[in-house]
């Protein structure tokens, strides 16, 4: 086994080697979660050690089987996968952490199957980012799916029980009617499924036969939240904040994302994307998306409902990046990708620490409670303006090379609609920090701490880490940018 093929085994067998630790050891919660923090450990140091080999041109590649001719399990890993499995690595690990702060601090039952699962869905985002072809692609996306199920309905009840079909529903739905024979197409058309730089079907197929692809493909990622298959997921915020943070930032919509990207960039190419009429409709699906989404978030008192809505949206601005007909959209939605992985665990995290802390889960509960929680909640306007695109970070840059590809390309509406969007997000993401810091309304007591000394540490410091991720970023946008760039099919 060559090195690149041994680092691809141990990217798999880590998650699953600590799912089934966390279940032996189940009975001791100490062990349990140092163990969960140990695999976070090696996972991270692996996914480096890949990304790296990325970055030199030496990419790691490994053929496991080959079940029919044009069929293989195979893993091949290009900047965009390792980029997607090195940030779902570093902030499984921070996710872990605040877990062990809020579980604990809320005593949340089931704890060992929610450990277990997140490993599990590490292992299914694992396979996801290395996958070499669309048939590995699917069976990882279908892993994802179910590993994630457990853990959107934790709770229990029969509000988490409701979500928890809708979940299994739409997105099992999707995939099975819109995203399997989108792959058995491109199959047909092509002989193969292997992610081809600069586009497997360009040149093989009529417009016709590129519309349709396209459609299968992009619907049926429904992970993606393209409306109209986006209610599951404000749905299920039912789940408590590790696995909205889990399924936002580090897992589940992120994943979908990153398939529309890849689908985008190594199924079709810029120039089919260029070429194809779907392309421009999805565009207009998306900047409808990108809006509505906004003025449905700011509606919603709940703090969680108001921060999946803005998902919504953000997601949307990540499917336009992949249908510009600019192969620079595909690095700017890339970039975006990973800012809004960090902005909005940030925002989560946050959310459930005040929820830990006060009890608060509404906006309108958290008047004067910055005075009382000024870290969370500058950790907090920092997730929000990140996510906004002001400086000083990163989500300015990712946003400001969307916005000028959109212009680049006269996509007119793409662009106004992520303006708009913006400014909308200065209205419902901004208050909820400003109206917790400035002294609250009426008899100036903010809401007081349920749990003595409020926050749990861990999810206090897991909250820093993030938020200042939200300004390194901005510092090495560039950087990432540049790592990016083959995947358009120009040298770095």
């Amino acid at each position: 086994m060559s090195t690149g093929e041994l680092l691809i085994f141990l990217a798999l067998v880590v998650p699953l080697f600590a799912a089934a630790a966390i279940y032996a050891v189940g009975r001791m919660p100490d062990v349990r979660e140092t163990l969960t923090i140990v695999a976070c450990i090696v996972l991270g140091v692996i996914t480096i050690s890949m990304f790296m080999r990325v970055g030199a041109g030496d990419p790691p590649v490994w053929t496991v089987a080959r079940p029919m001719a044009g069929l293989e399990v195979a893993f091949r890993l290009e900047p965009l996968g390792a980029l997607f499995a090195l940030m779902a690595s570093v902030l499984w690990g921070v996710n872990s952490l605040f877990s062990i702060g809020y579980m604990r601090g809320k005593r949340e039952a089931n704890q060992t199957r929610f450990y277990m699962c997140f490993a599990l869905a590490m292992f299914a985002v694992m396979g996801i980012a290395m996958a070499a072809n669309l048939f590995t692609l699917f069976i990882f996306y279908e892993v994802l799916t179910f590993s994630t199920y457990p853990l959107v309905t934790h709770a229990g009840d029969v509000r988490a029980r409701r979500a928890g079909r809708i979940y299994l529903a739409m997105l099992v739905g999707a995939s099975l009617v819109l995203f399997l024979p989108g792959i058995i197409g491109v199959q047909i058309a092509a002989g193969t499924t292997a992610f081809t730089p600069g586009g497997l079907l360009s040149g093989r197929v009529d417009a016709a036969t590129g519309n349709a692809l396209l459609l299968l493909l992009v619907f049926g990622a429904a992970k993606a939240a393209l409306m109209p298959l986006h209610g599951w997921l404000p749905g299920a915020m039912v789940a408590p904040a590790p696995v909205s943070a889990m399924l936002h930032a580090v897992a589940v919509v992120k994943a979908g994302v990153f398939v529309i990207l890849k689908v985008s960039a190594y199924i079709f190419g810029p120039n089919l994307i260029s070429a194809l009429p779907a392309a421009t409709w999805l565009l207009w699906i998306a900047a409808g998306t990108i809006v509505i989404a906004s003025v449905v978030a700011m509606t919603k008192d709940d703090l969680k409902a108001r921060l999946a809505w803005s998902t919504v949206g953000q997601l949307a601005y990540i499917t336009s990046a992949a249908m510009l007909p600019a192969a620079a959209g595909l690095v700017a939605g890339g970039l975006h990708m990973l800012v809004h992985a960090f902005a909005k665990i940030t925002l989560f995290m946050c959310a459930g620490a005040i929820y830990v802390a006060t009890g608060a889960s509404k906006v309108s509960e958290m008047g004067g409670l910055g005075r009382s929680m000024p870290v969370v909640f500058s950790c907090f306007l920092v997730g929000a303006l990140c996510v906004i695109g002001l400086p000083p970070f990163a989500g300015m840059w990712s946003k400001f090379l969307l916005i000028s590809a959109a212009f680049g390309t006269k996509e007119w509406f793409t662009a106004a609609a992520m303006i708009v969007s913006s400014l909308l997000g200065l209205l419902y993401l901004a208050p909820v920090a400003l109206r917790a810091l400035l002294p609250p309304v009426g008899d100036g007591s903010p809401r007081a701490f349920i749990r003595p000394g409020g926050a749990p540490g861990p999810a206090v410091a897991a909250v820093v880490a993030t938020s200042i991720g939200c300004v390194v970023l901005f510092l090495f946008a560039d950087a990432v940018t540049a790592y990016l760039a083959p995947i358009t099919g120009r040298a770095r």
